[in-house]
């Protein structure tokens, strides 16, 4: 009698060629590693991480975790005109880092037609907070936190007026941008910037998950499963808007 594995189909394929053929080798992979990898579907939501510190037009040390920005934009556009991406997680843990490029950044998630959601997990700071409130809806982990201070170069002093001002246009812009993509006022958001006493030696404000919410700089607390749901949802909603159904 035939070994089952090694009946021939319509096709002259036995079933172990079928099932083991090139693109599809779940027995190749338990042969050599004892793990049946079966074939995944592709997901609908395209993951995007920007962690440790945000690297623009000066290259940083190797042996610093960074988010090159120059890699990041052409992904960000690709993502654009991908039809099989429907949505877009952007899971923020970042220290900061270069102001223009964590601008760039935040300008090309806010422009995107798709849902996008972030969340902040471990820490969103300094010019992590724009690049959090430029999706179309925001999270923060419990525990995570988001530093707020004023604009700075290198700690070094501050020698002309031209560079003050150029400090001071940045930081406007950081406020605008803010303010504008996510419920709180500039008032409020420059406030916590120039607030005194909450850090060592300097100015601004520490915010730990349910207080980002309070001060309505992050829309939700939440992990994980929440913002998927709410990825999923902002998507379903689109699509019922293109297919021109009222929810």
């Amino acid at each position: 009698m035939d070994n089952p594995k090694n009946v021939r189909s319509e096709t002259g394929q036995s079933s172990e060629e079928q099932f083991n053929k090139p693109g599809n080798r779940p027995l190749e992979n338990l042969k050599e590693v004892g793990q049946l990898e079966l074939p995944k579907e592709k997901s609908a939501i395209h993951t995007l991480t920007i962690v440790g510190q945000i690297e623009g037009h000066v290259v940083m040390p190797p042996q610093n975790k960074t988010t090159k920005y120059e890699h990041l934009l052409p992904q960000l556009v690709a993502l654009e005109q991908d039809e099989d991406v429907k949505g877009v997680l952007i899971i923020i843990n970042t220290v900061g880092g270069d102001v223009e490029a964590g601008l760039a950044i935040a300008e090309m998630i806010v422009s995107m037609s798709k849902p996008t959601v972030s969340i902040v997990l471990g820490g969103g700071h300094s010019i992590g907070v724009p690049i959090a409130v430029a999706a179309d809806y925001s999270f923060i982990a419990e525990t995570a936190t988001m530093t707020i201070h004023p604009i700075r170069l290198t700690g070094l002093v501050i020698g002309v007026p031209q560079t003050y001002e150029y400090l001071d246009k940045m930081q406007e812009r950081v406020i605008s941008f803010v303010a504008k993509h996510s419920r709180i006022s500039a008032e409020d958001f420059k406030e916590l910037m120039l607030q005194t006493g909450e850090l060592a030696m300097d100015i601004g404000t520490v915010l730990v998950g349910k207080k980002a919410v309070e001060v309505k700089l992050i829309d939700e607390v939440g992990g994980l499963s929440q913002a998927l749901a709410k990825l999923r949802e902002l998507i379903r909603m689109k699509e019922a808007q293109g297919s021109g159904i009222t929810c």
